[in-house]
């Protein structure tokens, strides 16, 4: 066989070899983070509708370790179990399966400040940056209990964040609800009622 035939030969045995390899190549995908489901969608929600004025349930839920916050979440928020980020976790129903997620989070410090943070939330509805100066007017701000609440709105038109940044005894804690604005809209009454739950221990101040 002369050595243009052997070459031809080899080529022809490779290319089935490469092309199974390459199909072997791309059957293998991962899911990156915000590919995953959100919890409250894996958790199979109740679907009632939310009233005017939420029921709360009757007992209040405490921090894993150490003292912590306290609140009171309206009935129809079903609980999720909390897991190492998370101090508290509900998956909030919506209309035709459109629910949202209300988180429960604590971390040591400032994380960074207010500004990084309620940026960080803008930018997970896509929206871009703002100002201190801008911020400002769409924070709104009350104090209970010795707490110190800055609770915000942020609305793409298709998804909505409301959300509440707590500083406790040299930690800070974030209450965010996230999912469908129309969802959102529904559950806002719900969401600022049960802010007027949380509570500090008597041990710990802002």
């Amino acid at each position: 066989m002369s050595s243009h035939r052997c070459f031809f030969a080899l080529v022809s045995l490779a290319l089935p070899v490469a092309g199974c390899r390459e199909r072997q190549v791309a059957s293998y995908r991962v899911l990156r983070e915000k590919e995953l489901p959100p919890a409250s969608v894996a958790a199979g929600a109740p679907s009632s509708p939310a009233p005017n004025t939420p029921a709360m349930s009757g007992n209040a839920v405490s921090t894993a370790n150490g003292p912590g916050l306290t609140w009171t979440a309206p009935t129809h928020w079903k609980p999720i179990a909390a897991s190492a980020m998370r101090k508290g976790s509900y998956a909030v129903a919506g209309i035709g399966g459109a629910d949202a997620d209300l988180s429960i989070t604590a971390f040591p410090g400032d994380v960074g400040g207010e500004l990084a943070n309620l940026n960080r939330w803008r930018g997970q509805l896509s929206l871009a940056p703002a100002s201190a100066a801008e911020l400002a007017a769409t924070i709104t701000r009350f104090e209970q209990g010795g707490l110190k609440f800055a609770v915000v709105d942020f609305d793409n038109g298709q998804q909505r964040l409301l959300g509440a940044i707590v500083p406790v005894s040299g930690s800070t804690w974030f209450f965010k609800l996230l999912g469908p604005a129309a969802t959102l809209a529904k559950e806002k009454s719900a969401f600022l009622e049960f802010l007027q739950t949380v509570k500090a221990p008597s041990s710990a101040t802002p």
